[in-house]
């Protein structure tokens, strides 16, 4: 909502419950993640179409919980009320946004590839440029997810190859893209927790040489990316760790 106020000149003296409003009387099904839209866990499903509603009623049942509280706690129902609210609220959920846009601006001042223009989830690193030294069988934007979480305790989300299923054969199939996601959810990070995270990738970027591929070493055939457990196909991640000590010997 915050982007099409934003970008789409129709909707810029339009308020963002007008915004969804407009939206929503043009589906049928609204499917939502609380986490990303309400600040809060669980999500929802909406529906103006009560033969739908009818045919998922067992099934929200069945697997959920009953219909009136969906598998949540009265707490979290209370949580995504006001988060709902407060996603109405513009000087709200622009914070989100503009923290991404900050961290995509000043990464592409320090060289780290990034995709532009910036989101509103999170700021996407290019692990193909960052690491391209590393093949994809060795999943480069895994790697880079490892090594940032070594070197600053950044969690970060492989989007790449080892995100993608083997094909029937076991053969492994190759993204289009290696990204390393960065999530960035509202009220949850201040803007010096962002800077922080700037410093600690662009350290990594310098350093990036060091950086070396993973393997699984356990290997389940569905979700691997979840379940699965890998292991560095040399000893880079020490190499690593003792270029992290030299550096900032002082934050040990």
């Amino acid at each position: 909502m915050h982007f099409i106020k934003e970008r789409e000149e129709r909707c810029k003296l339009m308020g963002i419950r007008e915004i969804t409003l407009a939206l929503s009387s043009l589906c049928d099904i609204i499917y939502f993640s609380a986490r990303k839209l309400g600040f809060a866990r669980g999500g929802g499903i909406c529906t103006n179409n009560k033969e739908l509603y009818m045919k998922m009623r067992e099934l929200i049942t069945l697997y959920e919980g009953f219909l009136t509280y969906g598998g949540m706690s009265v707490r979290e129902m209370e949580a995504l009320t006001v988060g709902l609210d407060e996603t109405m609220d513009e000087n709200i959920i622009n914070q989100g946004p503009e923290f991404i846009s900050f961290m995509t601006d000043e990464l592409i001042k320090n060289g780290v590839p990034v995709v532009t223009p910036s989101g509103g989830l999170g700021c996407h690193i290019d692990a193909m440029q960052f690491v391209s030294h590393i093949p994809q069988e060795e999943y480069p934007a895994g790697a880079l997810g490892a090594a940032l979480y070594i070197s600053g305790g950044i969690r970060g989300m492989e989007r790449g190859t080892m995100s993608e299923q083997r094909d029937e054969d076991g053969n492994e199939v190759f993204s289009n893209m290696e990204l390393l996601r960065l999530a960035m959810p509202r009220r949850v990070f201040t803007l010096s927790q962002v800077k922080y995270a700037i410093d600690r990738i662009t350290w990594l970027h310098k350093n990036r040489h060091l950086i070396g591929g993973l393997k699984f070493v356990e290997e389940p055939k569905n979700l691997r990316f979840f379940f699965g457990r890998l292991e560095a196909t040399s000893d880079w991640q020490e190499k690593l760790v003792e270029k992290f000590r030299q550096d900032f010997p002082d934050s040990l």
